[in-house]
């Protein structure tokens, strides 16, 4: 048996050892806590804290820098457990895959440095600074511009929007142009990635102004006039920064999935039970053919997805190519976990308007992945050109 195979098919693994402490941590935060962030669109800062404490943010970090050194397979399974016990873990995620590109990519100098901080708590890397209002996800024509004032420095300016957790992150992985693009040969080319201290940074030319939206998602846009930073913050090399946010979005689309696999659980889960208790003409509804069938649908649809976002991850850990997996895996769960949550509310009727059951929220919540960190036909187009072979689309 080949090494990839393996990589593939050891689905023995499903973490019992960490999704049964990360339910009994969950109970400690039950919908009501929840409820009451959404209507303040306040960041669950408790929540956070107690994750971090337990080590469950820092599972990836290798023990040497005070993580537990494990994969992301492992790192799907804690955010899938969080989501499937009725909480939400957008309001730290990224830090599972955004502290990817320094470990791969930094200085033994930066590690050291930042690493042991971030698994401790002491600081808290939790904001990527990529999407720009004029560029979207075309990441290659953002006009964010680093320019290298000589050896000590760089002056950033541009925008970037849509960047979650900037108020409560104390770095930020920022990608930004080094080199004009009329220099550079290929799209990818002439990107750059700095590790930026935002609580150093702010009001020191970068500005961040609080977007609100459909979700409690604290996320923001990032307005950069003469903002100096350090040429220290430069992670690898100058220019190649597209490729490592790459490897990065990889991580970031297996932890998403894991994240959506465990809203179906709890849509599925919520909706199989009110099918079966709710009586309506001296029956339970979920007798009626007309629910029970997109209820089992739905299920069978979401372990559907969980076994790719599986696959993806253990080529990932195995340090496969997993590019098309992972978009596959996102593509698939993101769908998957968007069934589940508009069956559950057609299951509850009226009911799943009213704000006591959570559906509604849950419901507003999920739909975020269909559009985000890389919307559905993204992927679409990345799999018909670089999987299939088809002609670039426009």
């Amino acid at each position: 048996m080949t090494e990839i195979s393996k990589a593939i098919i050891d689905l023995e693994n499903n973490y019992e050892e960490l999704r049964e402490p990360v339910r009994i941590l969950c109970t400690k935060y039950p919908g009501d806590y929840w409820r009451e962030k959404d209507r303040e669109r306040a960041y669950p800062a408790e929540f956070v804290q107690e994750l971090t404490d337990s080590g469950f943010l820092a599972a990836m970090i290798p023990e040497e820098y005070g993580g537990s050194g494990l994969g992301v397979g492992a790192g799907s399974a804690i955010l899938e457990e969080i989501h499937a016990s009725g909480c939400n873990g957008g309001a730290c995620h990224a830090q599972m895959y955004t502290m990817g590109t320094l470990l791969r990519y930094g200085s033994a100098e930066q590690k050291e440095k930042y690493l042991p901080k971030v698994a401790s708590g002491e600081l808290r890397l939790q904001a990527f600074g990529v999407t720009e209002p004029g560029t979207g996800s075309d990441t290659t024509q953002l006009r964010t511009v680093a320019e290298k004032q000589g050896s000590d420095s760089y002056i950033v300016n541009g925008q970037k929007v849509w960047i979650s957790r900037a108020q409560q992150s104390d770095l930020l992985l920022l990608l930004a142009r080094t080199t004009p693009k009329e220099e550079c040969k290929k799209r990818s080319d002439g990107l750059s990635v700095f590790l930026v201290e935002l609580d150093k940074m702010v009001g020191k030319g970068l500005e961040i102004r609080p977007i609100r939206t459909m979700v409690n998602h604290s996320t923001n846009e990032l307005f950069f006039d003469n903002l100096e930073i350090p040429a220290s913050s430069l992670i690898g090399e100058e220019g190649r920064g597209f490729k490592y946010i790459l490897d990065g979005m990889n991580a970031e689309r297996i932890l998403i999935s894991g994240e959506c696999f465990g809203d179906a659980r709890w849509f599925i889960e919520k909706a199989a039970t009110y099918a079966s208790e709710r009586v309506v003409f001296d029956r339970p509804i979920g007798a009626n053919q007309g629910i029970q069938f997109p209820i089992a649908k739905a299920y069978a649809n979401a372990q559907a997805a969980n076994l790719m976002t599986r696959k993806a991850a253990a080529l990932f850990d195995a340090g496969k190519h997993c590019g098309a997996e992972a978009n596959m895996a996102k593509l698939l769960a993101s769908e998957a976990s968007w069934e589940a949550a508009d069956v559950c509310l057609q299951t509850f009727g009226g009911f799943g308007y009213a704000e006591e059951y959570d559906v509604e929220r849950k419901f507003r919540e999920t739909r975020l992945y269909r559009t985000a960190p890389i919307s559905t036909n993204l992927i679409l187009a990345f799999l018909g050109q670089h999987v299939l072979g088809m002609p670039r689309s426009y």
